[in-house]
């Protein structure tokens, strides 16, 4: 059982007395707030009909706090208050919707020179001071430098749920002047929850300046969730709720085209990408890896993206003829399936890592080649049909054998479980059940074979009760609700599509909805990044790229579907800052003195449009793990996703989906725009050899005239999720 604070039993211990005066009262729907001020705090108590939780927005451990002056709004109050420490302003604020919206912003400005050595967290549960008969559970918390969230419910006494929600944006200026971190920030152990202030060091906070020290922002649900697929869906409705609240940044135009020239120059054209092996070339994984033999991955990994590019473009790459000729090196005779590391250069492996030796098999690097050459045989390549379906008979034998529940990594001769565990307790890569199923479903879609489909399901079903710890990699579970969402449609049954709500659940738990502006992070936007692996401490730029490619699939196979509204708003937005973010993987874009001087795998060579693998948190430096070849998907996946060639006139830019487009006349273009209809996003039209001005008909009636860019380009902002009528 865990225990509680000092500072929590006197907080409780003021509320449960009734003898602070009342500063001001709101009633939304069902739930009842109340602002209430004592001495060294200022509480937000909150009431329904089956339970209730306080807010601290302010403390002051002198016990000399004093309101100062009150100032009504028209969605709340704001209240100034003076101490010791120094004065503060408390802007709170209510939204009234399907799910009420609590949110207060704290400013302080210190005395003196003022050190933080410890600040307690801001969540209080009444009944705290007999926390044996409080019981509650913890569905979500931050980790890292994702978002400071806390999903939790209440469970006895009481019903109900919250979703807690720190703007760390807000306390760039915290963190800059105390060079602190806002990571690990959100979080606590029941009953004790909340937010903590990051504890100083050498650096105070300077007095007669304005910090932000918290900007909360809390969603209720009156319902405890009953089972996974309730919790799942309410943590989503809940957190597109929040994200609805939050000051969102303003995205800039990335020049696409031009990044892609760079990348695709360097990319064929620098000796660090590539390595020969038995008169064939192949990628390297990282830049002038000269260590670690070839990949399968990698080598599809870069090509699926050019051939998305080749197809959108109508020109021929001779490097992807270079990248195909080395394709079948990759067959193991005797095992009957295609293998991780080239069989002809397996012998650089030294064994450094527990999966770089020979025969050794990390779990999703089977599955993830298998479904690249699956796509590859569906475009009608020979060779890949063949690689692919003379590999399933292995494949489906792994999966046969260890019950649909991969361990993290296997030897593919003997089956032999080299790590069975991510960590202890927590089982093995759970996300390789949906990407199998995948494969599966794409084995069915080129044999029309129902022995697959049967795969398809039973691999599925042993995702039930994986819960918020499904997620092992973010590319592979974002590729799990996708296959999920195909199951869903071919079969009906209700539990695929629960299923595939789960696997995005886990995604937006492992994002970033924040900007990083204080250190390195000054240089680079962060807000919707998106981590690799649960754990990891960096964004990586090729589970991104392959992110952003699967929701825009996954938003195709939705068209039909009744999806989640939250889903849809989240997966837009997602895409949306992606197209704003992703540039800042290149080295180019950043200052050089931010790069790590040590580099795990070969080299870092600033000047190449070759993205690094690694951004991380801005007190750290990025580029540590190696500028990353298959990384280079990059750009090749967004320009033919966001740019869209009109009879060779001019292209059509969106930095939301366009999942619809048709002519209506020889001057005239119908498209669908995707997104959500509360959030503008950019548009642009990029002339090509057409003169005169564009105009944007919206959908309800109105005409936009569009504003002309520095660069010739014609540009509109319009709100997601309608009809649009361009004439020119």
């Amino acid at each position: 059982m865990n225990g509680i604070s000092p500072w929590q039993i006197a907080a409780v211990t003021s509320l449960i007395n009734d003898e602070m005066p009342t500063v001001f009262e709101k009633t939304i729907g069902d739930y009842c707030f109340t602002i209430l001020n004592s001495s060294d705090a200022l509480y937000i108590y909150c009431k329904w009909q089956n339970g209730n939780i306080a807010f601290r927005p302010i403390y002051s451990p002198d016990h000399g706090l004093v309101i100062k002056r009150k100032t009504m709004t028209d969605n709340g109050i704001t209240i100034s208050l003076e101490s010791s420490m120094g004065t503060s302003k408390v802007k709170i604020a209510f939204t009234d919707g399907e799910f009420p919206i609590l949110k207060y912003n704290t400013k302080l400005i210190p005395k003196t020179n003022l050190h933080i050595p410890f600040w307690p967290k801001d969540i209080i549960l009444r009944e705290n001071s007999h926390s044996q008969k409080n019981k509650g559970t913890v569905h979500v918390k931050q980790v890292g430098t994702r978002s400071g969230i806390l999903h939790f419910s209440l469970d006895e006494p009481h019903t109900g749920s919250l979703l807690y929600f720190q703007n760390l944006t807000s306390l760039a200026d915290y963190n800059q002047q105390t060079k602190t971190s806002a990571g690990e920030t959100v979080g606590g152990l029941w009953p004790e929850l909340g937010f903590s202030l990051p504890v100083t060091k050498d650096d105070p906070l300077q007095a007669g300046t304005t910090y932000v020290i918290s900007d909360a922002i809390i969603a209720f649900d009156a319902n405890t969730a009953k089972g996974e697929s309730e919790l799942t869906t309410q943590y989503l409705n809940l957190l597109a709720a929040v994200y609805l609240e939050i000051p969102k940044p303003t995205t800039t135009y990335i020049n696409w085209p031009d990044i892609l020239n760079k990348g695709l120059h360097d990319l064929i054209d620098a000796p660090g990408c590539w390595c020969q092996v038995e008169g064939n070339q192949y990628f390297n994984a990282y830049i002038s890896d000269y260590d670690t033999p070839p990949e399968i991955m990698v080598q599809l990994a870069v090509l699926l993206p050019l051939l998305d590019y080749t197809e959108w473009s109508g020109k021929l790459l001779p490097v992807i003829d270079k990248i195909k000729n080395g394709l079948p090196q990759f067959w193991d005779e005797k095992l009957k399936t295609i293998v991780r590391w080239l069989p002809a250069a397996e012998d650089k492996l030294k064994g450094e890592e527990e999966q770089k030796k020979p025969m050794v098999m990390d779990s999703w690097y089977l599955h993830h080649p298998l479904l690249n050459l699956s796509r590859l045989a569906l475009k009608g390549d020979k060779i890949a049909n063949e690689l692919f379906l003379n590999s399933l008979s292995y494949a489906t034998k792994v999966a046969k054998h260890f019950k649909y529940n991969w361990p993290v990594f296997y030897k593919m001769d003997t089956l032999e479980v080299i790590k069975e565990e991510t960590k202890p307790g927590e089982g093995g890569q759970h996300d390789v059940a949906g990407i199998y199923a995948h494969v599966m479903l794409q084995a069915y879609e080129l044999t029309n074979d129902k022995k697959y489909l049967k795969e398809a399901e039973l691999s599925a079903k042993s995702l039930k009760g994986k819960g918020f710890k499904l997620f092992y990699q973010a590319n592979n579970t974002t590729f799990s609700a996708g296959a999920l969402l195909r199951l869903y449609k071919l079969t009906k049954n209700e539990d695929y599509l629960y299923l595939s709500n789960l696997c995005l659940a886990n995604v937006f738990q492992n994002v970033q909805l924040w900007d990083c502006n204080y250190g390195y992070g000054e240089n680079y936007p962060t807000f919707f990044a998106l981590f690799p692996l649960s754990d990891a401490p960096y964004t990586a730029v090729y589970e991104e790229q392959e992110v952003f490619c699967a929701l825009h699939d996954y938003l195709l196979h939705a068209k039909e579907v009744d999806i989640l509204p939250s889903i849809k708003l989240l997966a837009n937005e997602y895409i949306r800052y992606l197209v704003n973010r992703a540039v800042y993987y290149y080295p180019p874009m950043l200052p050089s003195d931010m790069l790590s001087e040590d580099v795990k795998v070969g080299e870092v060579d600033n000047k190449l449009w070759v993205a690094l693998e690694d951004l991380h948190d801005g007190w750290e430096k990025s580029g540590e793990v190696g500028q990353e070849v298959y990384g280079a998907g990059n750009a090749f996946g967004i320009l033919p996703r966001h740019y869209h060639n009109v009879d060779e006139k001019f292209l059509l830019y969106a930095d939301y989906p366009i999942p619809f487009k048709r002519k209506t006349s020889s001057t005239a273009l119908s498209i669908q725009l995707g997104g959500d209809k509360r959030i503008q996003c950019r548009l642009r039209i990029i002339p090509n050899g057409v003169k005169g001005r564009f105009h944007l008909k919206i959908a309800d009636g109105t005409t936009l005239s569009s504003k002309k860019t520095r660069e010739g380009h014609f540009e509109f902002f319009v709100n997601g999720d309608q009809q649009l009528e361009i004439t020119w």
